[in-house]
């Protein structure tokens, strides 16, 4: 057994699907821009390097689907090509006298023209517009350690009542995994690390490994685990259970963690919303909504960012990261015989998108692990060295990510309408797939159309948006159209009449899960 310190590093990729609408597509493309593409460019300077890097990556099947879908990538590729035109119109804007910082901000837009241009090469070329093949890539190599997360990303502690509804969304994701990555998935993460007893059957009987839960849920757990969130437990079923660190996951996420350096580029401030709309033109087009350009002039001091300076403090925190979790797993190793862990969990965009300087932390982080004698492991890899008779029996507590740990994100006054409708749309596919057990022609493909709407109006994003009245018209309707689309086919079959042409064109809309089988919402007998 390997007793070096081990910090295990997981990230959780999901992007609602909308096909379609240009607001949630430019987040789309945004994440590709800012979050995937650095992502894998600090995976492959690390490969180049012959620098040691393993962690742990779970990619929702809706994003997959979004990442592989050919619509996605060529609007993309004319995203980044809106992108380098507006590039080089402000390259040109700013090369007229601005004040005191007038060569600051020459710098800084040229950087970010070329930096897209190089990207758009980078996708078109070296990627072939395909990054899922290469995040598979890194997969093989066994740098990466893929999880499979539910079908849509739901919360899943509020579907227990409804089994069918759990066996849907894992057996969809379960095709998508061997679909895009050839395998049966090791590990299952989570949506918004929602756990409750309840799932603890549903992880098992689907042959997953083991599962991630917030602090808490150990914690609290019954037994409460004695080596608090420093080691895995298992539970009454035999899954093994890790919990997210949560010291280490807030200096990364937290309100006062290190996104928040004065050095660091302020997210909030971007010439798509500051400049008039005429110079917008050639970004926007006809769009009446403004939108982020990706130019943003200032850090968190109100001074133009300076990248160089933004590279050195994200490299001192990520030695400073590096110090404190090796000073906690040093101090939790003396009560212990077994080695501690630190896992730390975050979303994707945290280290990208919401925090430009992420990718550099991650990247000087597998860096300065490798001279700091502390192994960067899988959290499969982990619990491969570990012996699993020494893992205790705990039912961990219901919790998750969110608010105030529990179920608040997605159940209060904002979004608990939907879940009586969504409730009762899931016992009317499972009599329909009662029904029809053995269907073929235009009725397989309208249950498997109804399958498809109901999972999507399951997704987290959508119910946590609404908590936090994020468009929030914007996504009531999103779940309302799912429901009403279910509906309808619903009611089409019990008429024996189902309109092909409007079937037709709401499977052109809404082709997510090419494989599915509406047969997963059937009673396991």
């Amino acid at each position: 057994m390997n007793n070096q310190p081990a910090i295990s590093l997981l990230i959780n990729a999901h992007i609602p699907w909308v096909i379609n609408d240009p607001a949630h597509e430019r987040l789309v493309f945004e994440s590709i821009l800012e979050t995937y593409l650095p992502l894998l460019e600090v995976f492959d300077r690390l490969n180049a390097d012959h620098i040691p890097f393993h962690m742990g990556l779970s990619i929702s099947p809706a994003l997959c689907c979004l990442l592989s879908e050919p619509q996605t990538q060529m609007r993309f590729v004319d995203y980044m090509t809106a992108r380098i035109e507006f590039g080089r119109k402000e390259v040109e804007r700013v090369s007229f006298p601005h004040g005191e910082y007038g060569e600051q901000l020459q710098k800084l837009a040229k950087c970010y023209y070329d930096e897209t241009i190089e990207r758009q090469i980078q996708f078109t070329e070296r990627y072939e517009r395909n990054i899922l093949k290469i995040f598979h890539y890194y997969q093989k190599k066994g740098n990466l350690e893929l999880l499979a997360t539910a079908a849509t990303h739901a919360f899943l502690p509020l579907y227990v009542s409804k089994h069918e509804s759990i066996q849907a969304q894992i057996e969809t994701a379960i095709s998508a995994f061997r679909l895009y990555f050839g395998k049966h998935p090791i590990g299952f993460y989570l949506p918004e690390l929602g756990w409750t007893p309840e799932i603890d059957a549903f992880i098992r009987a689907y042959n997953f490994g083991y599962t991630i839960c917030d602090t808490h849920a150990l914690v609290l757990g019954k037994p409460s685990a004695s080596k608090g969130s420093f080691y895995p437990v298992k539970t009454p079923a035999g899954v093994c259970v890790m919990a997210r660190d949560f010291y280490a996951t807030r200096d990364i996420v937290g309100e006062d963690g290190f996104p928040c350096a004065k050095e660091y580029r302020d997210n909030r401030r971007d010439a798509g919303f500051e400049l008039p709309r005429e110079a917008l033109a050639s970004f926007i087009g006809k769009s009446s909504c403004r939108s982020a350009t990706g130019y943003k002039y200032w850090s968190h001091a109100k001074t133009p960012y300076d990248p160089e300076k933004a590279l050195e403090k994200a490299k001192a925190q990520a030695r400073e990261f590096l110090d404190a979790q090796i000073a906690r797993l040093q101090e939790a190793s003396i009560s212990m015989k077994e080695t501690p862990l630190c896992l730390c969990a975050v979303d994707a965009d945290s280290l990208g998108r919401f925090w430009r300087e992420g990718t550099l932390f991650l990247e000087t982080l597998f860096r300065e692990a490798v001279h700091a004698g502390v192994r960067c492991v899988s959290p499969g890899e982990y619990l491969y060295d570990q012996d699993g008779t020494l893992l205790e029996t705990v039912v961990p507590s219901f919790s998750s990510s969110g608010v105030n740990g529990y179920a608040e994100t997605w159940l209060d006054s904002s979004n608990d309408w939907m879940y009586r409708h969504i409730q009762r749309a899931v016992e009317r596919m499972t009599e329909l797939a009662e029904r029809f057990p053995n269907e073929s022609g235009i009725k397989e493909r309208a249950l498997n159309q109804a399958a498809r709407e109901l999972l999507l109006a399951q997704d987290s994003c959508l119910s946590k948006r609404l908590y936090y009245q994020e468009n929030a018209n914007y996504n009531a309707n999103e779940i309302e159209n799912d429901l009403r689309n279910f509906t309808t086919i619903y009611e089409s079959l019990g008429s024996s009449h189902i309109s092909t042409d409007w079937l037709t064109r709401l499977e052109r809309s809404h082709h997510i899960f090419p494989y599915i089988n509406y047969r997963a919402f059937r009673k396991k007998r």
